[in-house]
């Protein structure tokens, strides 16, 4: 840090703050996670999320936004929507896989006793 730069400053152009702003809300990165199994439609998305519709749709459009999630309408009746991950969202799993491994020993049912 230089002397110049205060705390505040360095945290806000930290990129795990930066990041974890983007998306670290609950349903941003369930969705997220979920996707890694492939296109999903918006009702298969709802069941794997628990999410309700609306908020499903607020998250989805928001990912979409930020560029971690692409929607695709296929031609048909009835047209089907899936969603998936983009580039910059499958290069954001190893660090879910990292996250999944430091729950899996810190997060333990007996409250992460361990030390």
């Amino acid at each position: 840090m230089s002397p110049h730069q205060s705390l505040e400053t360095k945290y806000e152009q930290c990129p795990v703050i930066k990041t974890l702003e983007e998306i670290g809300s609950r349903w941003r990165m369930t969705v997220i996670h979920v996707l890694r199994e492939g296109d999903l439609r918006f009702n298969e998305l709802k069941r794997a999320t628990g999410a309700n519709s609306q908020t499903l749709s607020r998250v989805l459009d928001d990912l979409q936004e930020l560029g971690y999630v692409e929607r695709e309408v296929e031609d048909g009746s009835p047209i089907a929507v899936y969603y998936s991950l983009t580039r910059k969202g499958e290069e954001l799993l190893p660090a879910f896989d990292d996250i999944y491994e430091w729950g899996e020993k810190w997060m333990s049912a007996d409250g992460g006793a361990e030390s």
